[in-house]
């Protein structure tokens, strides 16, 4: 298959790029860094994004699946303290760059057999906190989108999904701080393997739990 990872060079990219490499498939992943041999895009860019989809395009003729990983997270202790320029933050890098992959991927996956596309949220799009206010509707403006574009899929033999976590962790955390437990918090490497299961699935437009 030919698998686009965006937010590669990230602990939750790099994990999804080593499942899918190891099973033979063709990975293709994009990181605004260039970091770990990823593509440098900036998927702000929508020019830029539509670009790299007409390059994959013309040496692939389509995608197998679209793997949305760019992430971040603001927050504050109080919903008086939230700052709004964290919002805005939290809209390009969650909102954004989403829209601009999915308008510009659309095509590809639908010329595939089987197109997976795959959003994280988190439990705080659901019932976030006050401190949470800025990322929990960011999310949630991240779920809605990705059912839009599931809606746009439906019928077409590709999928659009939303997998659903508390928090993500990896062994650099766990290094970092052997004492602590995480609770509730799922691995990369099982995020991988979730994701992989997508072609397992007729489903779509669904949230899927990961955190039970």
């Amino acid at each position: 298959m030919i698998i686009v990872v965006a937010g590669a060079a990230g602990p939750a990219g790099q994990a999804a790029v080593r499942r899918f490499t190891a099973q033979g498939h063709t990975v293709i992943g994009v990181d605004k860094s260039g970091a770990d041999g990823t593509l440098a895009v900036d998927l702000l860019d929508f020019e830029a994004v539509r670009g790299l989809a007409a390059d994959i395009r013309a040496e692939h003729g389509r995608v197998d699946g679209l793997v949305h990983l760019v992430g971040g997270w603001r927050g504050s202790k109080t919903f008086a303290e939230t700052r709004l320029e964290d919002w805005a933050l939290l809209h390009d890098l969650l909102v954004r760059t989403l829209q601009h992959v999915t308008l510009a991927f659309e095509p590809l996956l639908k010329e595939s057999a089987r197109g997976r596309f795959a959003i994280v949220s988190a439990k705080a799009a659901e019932r976030p906190t006050q401190g949470n206010a800025a990322y929990g509707t960011a999310k949630a403006a991240a779920e809605a989108w990705t059912l839009a574009f599931a809606d746009a899929l439906e019928g077409t033999g590709a999928t659009a999904n939303i997998l659903v976590v508390k928090a993500l962790v990896h062994e650099g955390m766990r290094a970092a701080d052997p004492d602590k437990r995480f609770p509730g918090f799922t691995d990369v490497d099982d995020l991988a393997a979730a994701i992989e299961g997508l072609w397992d699935t007729e489903a779509n437009g669904t949230r899927m739990d990961l955190t039970q």
